[in-house]
């Protein structure tokens, strides 16, 4: 079973649910994080499967996910407009030390 990084849990929670009040956007990337630990690969998922899989609205699932794209939490890209999104979390407090 994979198991959530001590950060996430010690800090980022903190971080976007008191400091910048919001607790949608924590919820995405906890349920990414852990759907992409499963699949071990970039997540393609619609905002309404995202949303269904959160428990979130619609809305509030794209509100999350728009914040942790201005974060820089999370990377989002399509090949056109009305495509589904593939998404890519970073983890910045994991950076690798340079070789």
């Amino acid at each position: 079973m994979p198991q959530i990084d001590d950060y996430i849990l010690d800090t980022l929670m903190r971080d976007l649910v008191g400091h910048d009040h919001r607790p949608a956007a924590y919820l995405v990337y906890v349920w990414l994080s852990g759907e992409q630990k499963r699949r071990s690969a970039p997540l393609r998922i619609s905002f309404r499967e995202l949303a269904e899989s959160t428990g979130l609205s619609r809305s509030a699932a794209q509100s999350g996910v728009a914040w942790l794209k201005r974060r820089k939490l999370l990377a989002a890209t399509k090949d056109n407009a009305t495509d589904v999104p593939t998404y890519t979390l970073h983890a910045p407090w994991q950076r690798k030390p340079p070789a």
